[in-house]
């Protein structure tokens, strides 16, 4: 007998309370229509929404898509990448047919005899062999840089589900930071080692101006201006003749591989210098990604504490409730 008068209790609570909700929302529909009189013959009507207009490219959910796919592109790291390649493909591709320029040259004009300069051979042949491994790296290397990107991004503006991370992911970030950082230092060593040839060939070419000039050209001192390479220590001091002086050094200027390896030179210098630009700028990016990561992770930490703090106090609540009901 008691459960039943207990349940219609409740029910009559639960109508009154209807009413009074009813009621209050009767008042302020009243309210309105007596403030702004021309309302009361007014019809509402639906405004249609994007998915219910008729067009070739009206599914729904297309355009939102599109602005999130686009939300979540990585733009800065995508441009690092993109210099990073051009900037590898530059110096490795230059520096590789004009390494093999610099032998020709040295095996035509300044050193006839192999046994000279066959160590020269070797290092020019093994650093060939350098650039093949470091085209594959940075190709992979970018990839993986650019797939972090994406990550960090995605997990940062939560666009795909909850956001997550783990110790493991920020210390993968932390990794990566830090091999930047020497890959960094490492490329700055090879940008000015990449300016030593450029150097190198802009004092022989310097020298065939000054005897192509008018002031000299024509008179007997022409003969006595020299370039001898055995001073840059490619070529040992017994090299033969490695002394190139007159109209011979002229010729040698005028020939294609000088001029396509010292230019060569000069753009795999300008592609070592634009890859440091595109690592200091993954490093910049990565740095800025892991302070995220972590802030995000602090931040999901309390988040967590504070939900599962709102449950607890949620079910002391319920008991309190169900304690209360049990009395009465």
């Amino acid at each position: 007998m008691k459960p039943a008068m207990e349940t219609a209790a409740e029910e009559n609570a639960e109508q009154s309370q209807e009413r009074k909700v009813n009621s209050r929302a009767e008042m302020e529909i009243g309210r309105y229509h007596w403030m702004y009189p021309g309302s009361k013959n007014h019809q509402y009507r639906p405004v249609p929404t994007l998915g219910d207009r008729a067009g070739p490219l009206s599914s729904p959910g297309c355009f939102e898509c599109c602005i999130k796919c686009l939300g979540g592109v990585p733009y800065a790291s995508l441009v690092a990448t993109i210099l990073c390649f051009s900037g590898v493909a530059l110096f490795c591709g230059c520096g590789h047919v004009a390494l093999a320029g610099t032998v020709a040259i040295l095996e035509q004009h300044f050193s006839t005899n192999t046994s000279d300069h066959a160590l020269l051979s070797e290092v020019i042949q093994l650093m060939q062999y350098v650039i093949y491994g470091i085209a594959s790296f940075f190709f992979l290397y970018g990839i993986i840089l650019l797939a972090e990107g994406f990550y960090t991004t995605s997990a940062v503006k939560e666009l795909h589900g909850e956001f997550k991370t783990t110790a493991c992911g920020r210390c993968i970030s932390g990794m990566f930071v830090f091999l930047t950082y020497v890959l960094g230092v490492a490329w700055l060593g090879v940008f000015g080692f990449s300016a030593v040839p450029v150097f190198m060939f802009y004092n022989i070419w310097s020298t065939c101006e000054v005897i192509k000039s008018p002031q000299t050209n024509g008179t007997t001192g022409v003969e006595q201006i020299c370039v001898d390479v055995r001073q840059y220590g490619i070529i040992p001091w017994n090299a033969f003749p490695g002394k190139i002086c007159g109209s011979a050094l002229e010729n040698i200027c005028n020939t294609n591989e000088f001029y396509m390896s010292y230019h060569l030179f000069i753009v795999a210098c300008a592609g070592a210098g634009a890859t440091v630009i595109a690592l200091i700028h993954f490093l910049m990016i990565l740095s800025s990604n892991w302070a995220y990561l972590k802030d995000a992770s602090k931040m999901q930490a309390y988040q967590d504490i504070k939900a599962k703090e709102e449950q607890e106090l949620q079910d002391i609540q319920s008991r309190s409730k169900e304690q209360l009901n049990s009395y009465t």
